[in-house]
């Protein structure tokens, strides 16, 4: 491998060479300045020119400052790359407590048809949004008594981030709608996948957030798609205060009010029934 720096070409010297196999050897894909003082054996101004050199070589694109992911060597030329979304997500939570939600965990969960412009995370702590390299990373602040619901997702064979579970990423959709495209897209992904879900733990978990909004929506969708016995919907309904809420609150505030569920539909029934048949 050349030693020669030459802006434009990818070439690595015997450092970058040390630190990219050492990355390899633990199929990591980020990394911060401490792996590479860890790595390479560099202190923290020689560690920071290489990573600024390797940078213009294309070799590693920075996310953030301090953090850095491996372009990889089929993209040519590119010197920007921002690496797997969900992956990034996870570096950005840092040490927080956090899992892929809403849009985001309804695409791992092939529970849309479109591809996903933003990423959603939730996390306990506070994390600011920010758009690296073109795509928007976006934290959803939940209280520590919400932190439940997840898995593990296997991004590669060595790598996973963790993700609402199905049953969770629908209660996200129902209180959260406009983080997954609008009531109608969650009522899709409830449909696409209600088969593979279990409906007392989509009433557990609405019960166990105790947020009204949640309880009446996932009640009339379970009661209108008739994939919930009686039991469980007498459950939600027992829960329910006089309080209307809009079925969609992305929508205006307008159509006929359902006693039953205590939700405003704006939102035809024959639309969310249409999705059936898609």
């Amino acid at each position: 491998m050349s030693t020669n720096y030459k802006p434009g070409l990818k070439t690595v010297g015997p450092r970058m060479a040390q630190l990219l196999t050492a990355l390899h050897d633990r199929s990591q894909t980020t990394f911060t300045l401490r792996d590479v003082e860890r790595f390479t054996g560099l202190g923290s101004n020689l560690a920071s020119s290489l990573i600024h050199k390797a940078g213009k070589r294309g070799l590693v694109s920075r996310l953030k400052r301090g953090l850095f992911v491996i372009v990889p060597s089929e993209l040519g030329s590119t010197t920007e790359y921002s690496g797997n979304p969900y992956l990034v997500a996870r570096q950005l939570a840092g040490d927080a407590p956090y899992f892929i939600s809403h849009a985001s965990a309804m695409e791992l969960h092939r529970m849309v048809t479109q591809p996903q412009l933003v990423v959603f995370a939730s996390s306990t702590r506070r994390i600011p949004s920010r758009t690296l390299q073109g795509t928007e990373f976006h934290f959803v602040l939940v209280k520590r008594a919400h932190f439940f619901g997840t898995a593990k997702h296997w991004v590669t064979k060595q790598e996973f981030v963790h993700v609402s579970d199905l049953e969770r990423t629908v209660i996200d959709g129902l209180r959260q709608p406009a983080y997954c495209g609008g009531l109608a897209d969650v009522a899709k992904a409830l449909w696409m996948r209600h088969k593979d879900m279990q409906t007392v733990k989509l009433v557990d978990y609405a019960l166990r957030l105790r947020v009204g909004a949640v309880t009446r929506r996932l009640g009339y969708l379970l009661d209108l798609y008739a994939i919930a016995p009686e039991g469980q919907l007498k459950r939600l309904r027992d829960a329910l205060t006089k309080t209307y809420v809009r079925l969609d609150p992305t929508l205006p505030m307008e159509g006929p009010h359902l006693a039953r569920w205590r939700v405003q539909l704006n939102i035809a029934p024959q639309e969310l029934q249409a999705i059936r048949a898609t």
